[in-house]
Formats: structure tokens, C-alpha cells, sequence
């Protein structure tokens, strides 16, 4: 018989499995601290429980933990993973350090769909999503790794690295159950940002089950032809669609929203872009962080000129809105913004 994940499954039904095998069900309380407070990822690391105990948890359960298969170094100080899945897959996560915080930056999925024009894991094409334990394990290391290399607690997670979060959502809404719960890591929702192209119906999901997380939208064009050109979502996912699901999701939630914009050299760059940003971001509370372009090697768009990306941010700002121009880090090992997986081509990534 197949072993189940022991990560898969409930507290209770982990209690009826100690209560089974005529042990007392307060163990299970104990191997769930060992797993999602303490991260363990073997059952030998349960050391409160005696070896007869975990033979009879690894007989009936399995671990399918991720591992640090290789990681690469900026000049930045930022620190890029690659993490080997239980299938052989690869994902990759970032530590990315600054002198205000230490933010992890995690996949939700291996490979991604959208095929946005600009982004190298939307080249790869999605092969699955990842479990919730897989997606806890990145947060898990890289909060050791900042632990252990910066010797700074991490302060903050995005969900901006391989796939589209909302077309992963029970799984990417259950590991950050398990990364802020008391029972778990303890983090702060308020320090957690998750990502979308934009999923109209799933940002209004995110409204009905009124997460407390920060919500960021890539806009990248707020005029629907531009937008259409380098994100085929937009197509089914247009900008009064968004418009309506964003105003849904703040009523919901009172949550402002972040939106990323990516200035590209003479597509995206000129005033008359920025006074479009300016009118969507009236829809509702917002601040708008500008991103720098990366290259991802195939030399079909070019970062914004220093002076127009001024001018841009300069123009935004004079209509009262809260505006971060966002330096790229850990361009030296793709790990910046689109970069994520422009050298490890898959079939898995290997």
C-alpha cells in the first residue's frame, strides 16, 4: 500500500492513527508541532517520541521534503536556490537581504502558463503545481538559510517567484496557513505578499475568504492593446474586469494593493503611460512599485532609460500617489524579477 505525504493530512487524522495503534492521541499534537513549527523533515528528528513510535509513523507515512540541489551567490549579497522536488522537478527561491528586512522570495508552481512576453518561467510552460509543504519547505529553509548566512530573522515572504499563485490557490492558501499560524511559524500575514497576473474571479475569491495577506497585481500596462501584447491573460482578464474584482476584493478586505510595473524602453515608458497608470490606480487604495527591467536573453524588450523612468515616477507622484521605484537584485544569477529559471531549462528544470 502506498504511504500517504504525513504532510497531507489532518491533525485528527493523525490523532485517529496514534489512537489505532492504542497510543495516546496527544502524540499527534506533538508530531504536528514537529512538522510545522520546527520544520522537521524526517521522522527521525522527532526525538520526543520513542524510536518504536516512528518506525510505526513511517510505516504508515512518507516524507516527500525538498532539498537545496544547488544555490548561487550575488555580488548583492541576495542568494538564489534551486530546490529539488520529490519528482525530480526543480523550483527555484531567493533570499533576498536589504538593511531594512530579509525577504524570501518562493515558487507556487513548477513552471507557469501565462507566457508573459517578458518573464522566463513563462517560457518553461506549467508542469504542475507544488504541494503546500512544498511550498512551506522554501520558507522554511530560506528562513534558516537567512538565520544562518545574515545572521537576521527573515521579515518577509512574496509569492513572486515561478507560477501564477491563484491558479495554485488551495495549496498556496494552505502553506501560508501553516507559515502563520501559532502552531506553525508564527509569521505575520501583513509581512506575506502574494502575487497574481490577474485572476479577476480568483482576487475575488481572495475578497470571500478575506485573507489577511497583501495582495500585488502585475499591471506591467494599463492601457488593454499594451497589455494584450505581453500578457496573454488580459485577454479574459481586461483591465475593467480587473478594475471591478479589485474594488470587490478591498471592500472585502480593506486591503490596499500593490501594483508592479515593469518600464520597458519605448513601450510602457512615456507620460502618456504613466497618466494611464494613474487613472487605473484611482480604482482603488494603492502604491505602485516601478521595476526595473531584466534581461532574460532573448532581446525583445530593453530596461527604461534612467531619465524617462524618472520622469514616469515624477508624473505618478504628482497625483498623489505612493510610488517605489524598485532596484533589481541578484541580476548577476538571475534571480530578479522574470529571471527565475532562464538558465534551468526544464523538462524538470535539471
Amino acid at each position: 500500500m502506498r504511504k500517504q505525504n504525513i504532510r497531507a493530512v489532518s491533525k485528527e487524522d493523525i490523532e485517529s492513527f496514534f489512537v489505532s495503534i492504542s497510543e495516546k492521541p496527544f502524540r499527534a499534537r506533538q508530531v504536528y508541532e514537529w512538522l510545522w513549527k520546527k520544520s522537521a523533515r524526517s521522522f527521525d528528528e522527532m526525538t520526543n517520541l520513542s524510536k518504536e513510535v516512528r518506525g510505526k509513523l513511517a510505516e504508515k507515512y512518507d516524507f516527500t521534503p525538498i532539498i537545496i540541489e544547488n544555490e548561487q551567490r550575488s555580488h548583492d549579497r541576495t542568494i538564489k536556490y534551486g530546490f529539488k522536488l520529490f519528482d525530480g522537478n526543480v523550483v527555484e527561491g531567493v533570499l533576498i537581504p536589504t538593511t531594512s528586512r530579509m525577504t524570501a522570495c518562493v515558487s507556487s508552481q513548477v513552471g507557469c502558463s501565462l507566457a508573459c512576453q517578458f518573464c522566463a518561467t513563462g517560457k518553461i510552460g506549467r508542469v504542475r503545481n507544488l504541494t503546500a509543504d512544498e511550498i512551506y519547505d522554501q520558507v522554511a529553509i530560506i528562513r534558516e538559510q537567512s538565520e544562518k548566512n545574515y545572521a537576521t530573522p527573515l521579515s518577509n515572504i512574496v509569492y513572486m517567484g515561478m507560477g501564477e499563485p491563484l491558479l495554485n490557490y488551495q495549496n498556496v492558501l494552505k502553506s501560508i496557513e501553516h507559515v502563520t499560524s501559532p502552531e506553525g511559524l508564527n509569521m505575520s500575514p501583513q509581512r506575506i505578499t502574494v502575487s497574481t497576473a490577474g485572476i479577476a474571479k480568483m482576487i475575488k475569491k481572495l475578497g470571500d475568504d478575506q485573507v489577511k495577506f497583501n495582495l500585488a497585481l502585475s499591471l506591467h500596462a494599463a492601457n488593454d492593446l499594451k497589455r494584450d501584447k505581453i500578457m496573454p491573460i488580459n485577454e479574459h482578464n481586461n483591465l475593467e474586469v480587473l478594475k471591478e474584482a479589485l474594488i470587490y476584493f478591498y471592500e472585502k478586505t480593506g486591503t490596499r494593493v500593490t501594483y508592479e510595473f515593469i518600464v520597458f524602453n519605448n513601450f510602457n515608458d512615456s507620460l502618456a503611460d504613466a497618466r494611464d497608470l494613474a487613472q487605473f490606480a484611482k480604482t482603488v487604495p494603492c502604491k505602485i512599485n516601478l521595476i526595473e527591467y531584466n534581461a532574460i536573453g532573448d532581446g525583445v524588450f530593453e530596461k527604461a532609460r534612467a531619465d524617462r523612468l524618472e520622469a514616469f515616477k515624477n508624473f505618478l507622484e504628482s497625483k498623489n500617489l505612493v510610488v517605489n521605484v524598485r532596484r533589481s537584485r541578484g541580476k548577476d544569477i538571475d534571480a530578479a524579477c522574470g529571471q527565475l529559471a532562464n538558465k534551468n531549462k526544464q523538462s524538470s528544470m535539471i
